[in-house]
């Protein structure tokens, strides 16, 4: 309820206020509304998984959640052209997704388009939304599964191993082996790994997303955990030959 009235007042704002120019009108529908719009989705799809969830014994809810969770795959499977663009902060396309009544046919538009407020949206300001809230819904999921996953934790806990290195670091790694296709011959998706790391190691990464997103603005060093591991196995190789 909260949400919906700041949504009420940034519409009337906006309608009261002229943007000064299309550099700012797409700031305003590139980062300012989805702000405010993906909490409220996040927010409703919360209310609806726990309305309708089951009250059964741990590895029903475990099931319950994951296939929850496997439904933001097909999200970003339909969406992985525009969602690729965002990640990478692009910006050659936004006068298109992001200026009012400047939508092309030739790009894949929401189904929910011609329903819009065509003075308070955008073609794509909504798939922004819904990409912000699925990263908000997947830590949210991974951490109910991971709550709930008992059988799988009670395997892992009579091992000693514990990964101590930092959690961008495994993000780091995790997703140079995706890349490098290491897994099921590359037929699997980055949450597939991710979520796999997560019962193996019995840890939360929260939202990876976020995190390439951090890693992706280092100034230098992008990749410096995978540097450090060459280094040292150069080092021992190197030293090995001795």
């Amino acid at each position: 309820m909260e949400i919906d009235s700041a949504l009420r007042k940034l519409k009337e704002y906006a309608g009261e206020n002229e943007f000064k120019g299309w550099r700012e009108e797409i700031d305003f529908f590139k980062t300012t509304k989805p702000k405010f719009v993906s909490l409220y989705i996040y927010y409703s799809k919360i209310l609806a998984i726990e309305s309708g969830r089951p009250y059964a014994d741990p590895e029903i809810l475990r099931s319950y959640y994951e296939k929850e969770r496997s439904n933001l795959i097909y999200f970003y499977q339909e969406n992985r052209d525009f969602i690729s663009y965002y990640r990478r902060q692009a910006m050659y396309l936004d006068k298109k997704y992001f200026v009012r009544r400047n939508f092309d046919f030739k790009l894949k538009l929401s189904p929910e388009f011609y329903s819009y407020d065509q003075d308070f949206s955008t073609s794509h300001d909504h798939t922004v939304s819904q990409i912000l809230a699925n990263d908000l819904l997947e830590s949210y999921l991974a951490e109910k599964i991971s709550s709930e996953n008992i059988l799988e934790r009670m395997v892992f806990q009579s091992s000693q191993l514990e990964w101590t290195a930092p959690k961008v670091a495994m993000t780091e790694l995790l997703y140079a082996l995706y890349l490098t296709k290491c897994f099921n011959g590359g037929q699997c998706d980055a949450i597939d790994v991710f979520r796999w790391a997560e019962t193996a190691l019995n840890i939360n990464l929260g939202n990876y997303h976020k995190t390439l997103s951090e890693i992706r603005q280092r100034k230098t060093d992008q990749t410096r955990f995978l540097k450090l591991i060459q280094q040292n196995m150069q080092s021992y190789l190197e030293n090995s030959d001795q």
